[in-house]
């Protein structure tokens, strides 16, 4: 694979200019060699580590990280929870632009009479680690996928417990994505103790080694308490926000996650050692995120900066610009074109979000970033937020309902357990009772710099009247732009997203010609990627661009999918001398 000779350390050097002031290097004539880039993307997570202002618990690699790096304290996730976040990390769109915001699209069926379906963006839109692969880069995804579609064979080199970027061809460059789940909603729930599915970042590359417990449920498959690792004494006292009840319950429950931030930590460790090992430290951008915000009820599947702010730490070769803090907003739909930006390459014209590094940084900052909230599970709520460096303004498509959704997984929080049995028994504060209300308002207006838990709406206070208006142009804009009807029912949607068919659309079987004794490969089907396996026990399925030449008496293996659709089966096809 032959890669372009633009110099990627320079469009590095070039796109931190608006953090340092330096002689950007000439570039010279000889090739340079592209970098790797690594995700390390951790579940449920909000700004509760020592770089963002949190001392509670200790975290030695990602302070070391931060201490390398840039931190960027205003990354937020375009929903409060992860599915719907992938979503617009894979293909740089708003999911509710594409059918994506509904927590569950393939489940709860029985709840919400409507048939599994999966999000459907427009044909020409691909997973972003697909474009990266056509550019040459080797991308594995370790493991979680969660797109609110299925991810087309083309989409990854590997996806699975074992993917990892010491799988790649010689001198190529990789984009490998680490998933962390120690910090995940569930690291509360009872029993308590740690997956032991999570050694597997310290097997990567290892396919010959064994979990224990692989597969079984999280509940069968963790360490009991004796034996889950002790990072924090469990005497620590904490400070609990104030939409929580702070008492021996919480406390609990936030030494379960600060527990878990260190162990996650550990891992992280782990990770970066493994890059050290193979030398490739310096030859890699490394980006630390979450997937959405905190796990604790009243964070996660809300859109109060609670469930979206995540921290993200980016860590560039030689430690360009060690740590200094990047204010500006960054939203998830932000990555994609980023990844394009910093390989050298234009960011595609459908994606909606913008490059915040690389060669094609925009030359505007953000000045908004925006957020959604649908289904949840079996529960359905329509809200949209827009947020300015300073202000949110939350607009309720259903006011005549309450905020509080008494989603099930959730409830198996025993801090949340502990609010709803205090409500019952009326003994919660005001600030507690806020979430249980029976209604919400239209609007809502916070200050988000002087209200941080977003709890004294502003929004009938002449005071704000300006700043209302502004938020709500914005959103109206917003919503247009992105085709974003939040008054569509779900069921509507799914007749939209099938162009009023009763049946989930299907890939049409590719079709195989050979011409100049190459093999020319074609599908019906508008957006459909191609993956065909000329060794069919190669790992990989490679992505069908141009017509390719191959062996007489050989076999190929062809395989056509456009993201949403059904995907076709694998076709052999038989290659005989003529």
């Amino acid at each position: 694979m032959k890669f372009k000779s633009t110099s990627i350390l320079i469009v590095i050097f070039c796109s931190l200019t608006f953090l340092i002031s330096c002689e950007i290097p000439k570039k010279d004539n000889k090739r340079a060699k592209p970098l790797n880039i690594l995700w390390l993307v951790t579940e449920d997570m909000g700004p509760y580590i020592p770089p963002f202002g949190d001392e509670t618990v200790a975290t030695p690699n990602l302070t070391r990280l931060a201490n390398e790096g840039v931190i960027f304290p205003n990354l937020y996730s375009t929903s409060g929870v992860c599915a719907p976040s992938r979503a617009a990390i894979a293909t740089g769109m708003y999911p509710s632009s594409f059918g994506a915001n509904h927590m569950r699209t393939t489940s709860y069926t029985e709840v919400t009479g409507l048939p599994k379906y999966e999000a459907i963006p427009p044909p020409e839109v691909k997973m972003i680690s697909e474009l990266l692969r056509e550019q040459g880069y080797y991308c594995t995804n370790n493991y979680k996928t969660d797109y609110q579609f299925k991810a087309p064979v083309t989409a990854w080199d590997e996806s699975s417990p074992y993917a990892h970027w010491r799988n790649r061809g010689e001198n190529q460059p990789f984009f490998a994505v680490v998933n962390f789940t120690e910090t995940h909603e569930s690291g509360l729930f009872e029993p308590y103790g740690f997956r032991e599915i999570e050694t597997r970042h310290y097997k990567s590359g290892d396919n010959n080694y064994k979990w224990k417990g692989f597969g079984k449920s999280h509940a069968k498959n963790r360490m009991t308490e004796a034996e889950t690792p002790v990072h924090i004494p469990k005497d620590t006292k904490f400070k609990v926000p104030p939409y929580l009840v702070d008492n021996e319950v919480t406390q609990r429950d936030l030494w379960k996650m600060y527990n878990n931030i260190a162990e996650m930590d550990k891992q992280v460790g782990a990770v970066l050692k493994q890059l050290e090992e193979d030398g490739l430290l310096e030859s890699t951008i490394i980006m630390f995120y979450g997937d959405h915000g905190g796990p604790l009820p009243r964070e996660k599947r809300l859109i109060y900066d609670s469930g979206l702010n995540t921290p993200m730490i980016v860590r560039f070769p030689e430690k360009i610009n060690a740590g200094s803090k990047f204010n500006q907003l960054v939203s998830f739909v932000d990555f994609a074109p980023t990844l394009l930006s910093l390989i050298g390459e234009k960011p595609s014209a459908y994606m909606q979000g913008q490059a915040f590094l690389g060669a094609f940084q925009s030359k505007k900052p953000r000045a908004y970033i925006h957020a959604a909230a649908d289904r949840f599970d079996g529960f359905t709520d329509v809200i949209r937020a827009v947020r300015s460096q300073d202000f949110k303004y939350i607009r309720n498509y259903k006011p005549e309902q309450g905020y509080y959704l008494p989603v099930e997984y959730r409830e198996k929080i025993p801090a949340m357990q502990e609010l709803l049995k205090l409500k019952k028994q009326g003994k919660l504060n005001e600030i507690q009772k806020q979430w249980f209300r029976e209604n919400k308002p239209k609007e809502e207006l916070f200050d988000c710099k002087n209200d941080p838990f977003e709890l004294n709406n502003l929004a009938d206070n002449p005071k704000y009247r300006d700043k209302l208006k502004e938020l709500r142009l914005e959103m109206d804009s917003w919503l247009a732009k992105i085709d974003d009807n939040p008054n569509l029912a779900e069921a509507d949607l799914v007749k939209k997203l099938w162009n009023n068919q009763t049946q989930k659309p299907i890939t049409k079987n590719p079709e195989v010609k050979f011409m100049d004794d190459k093999v020319v490969i074609t599908c019906k089907t508008n957006g459909a990627s191609i993956g065909y396996k000329t060794n069919q026990k190669a790992k990989s399925w490679k992505i069908y661009s141009e017509p390719f030449s191959i062996s007489k008496e050989n076999k190929i293996l062809i395989k056509a999918h456009r993201i949403g659709f059904l995907p076709t089966k694998d076709i052999s096809i038989e290659i005989a001398e003529n």
